[in-house]
C-alpha cells in the first residue's frame, strides 16, 4: 500500500478505499479517521458507547 500525505510532517497508510472517514481540522493540521468494525465482535455499538461511559464515570 501507498502512503497518503495529511500534512507536511505527518504521513499515514492508506486503509481500504471503502472505510468510512471523518476529517477534522484543528489549527494548521488536518486529521483524517477511517471508521471499521469487526466482523467478530459481540458487542453491539449501543453496548460499546455504555461500557465507554461507564468508564469513563468511574475515573471523575
Amino acid at each position: 500500500m501507498g502512503s497518503e500525505k495529511i500534512t507536511e510532517d505527518t504521513t499515514t497508510t492508506a486503509p481500504a478505499k471503502d472505510a468510512p472517514t471523518l476529517v477534522k481540522k484543528i489549527g494548521r493540521t488536518t486529521y483524517i479517521v477511517r471508521v471499521h468494525f469487526s466482523k467478530t465482535s459481540r458487542e453491539t455499538m449501543s453496548d460499546k458507547i455504555k461500557r465507554m461511559l461507564k468508564n469513563e464515570m468511574r475515573q471523575i
